[in-house]
């Protein structure tokens, strides 16, 4: 356990900071799994529209830390050609 003050407040904030990044990437992983769906039934209306919310939550992932950036960026493309091959 911590002594020094600033290290008690930084445990505290980076228990924080790991909760809200394991959010928001439960919440990036739920949407890629509606595009994925989407795009394994073939639905090609469906996928875009549930790949314009997937590209935000994974663009803001990025953003914010909870995921690497190139990571997301792969992502997106991949779901990108996956339905343009539709």
């Amino acid at each position: 356990m911590a002594n020094i003050k600033s290290a008690k407040t930084r445990i505290k904030h980076n228990e924080k900071r790991a909760e809200i990044n394991a959010i928001r990437l439960s919440a990036v992983r739920t949407q890629v799994k509606k595009t994925q769906a989407a795009i394994n039934a073939g639905d090609k209306q469906a996928a875009q529209e549930s790949f314009s919310a997937t590209q935000a939550a994974l663009a803001r992932a990025g953003q914010k830390g909870a995921l690497n950036k190139k990571a997301a960026a792969r992502k997106v493309s991949r779901l990108a050609a996956a339905i343009k091959a539709i």
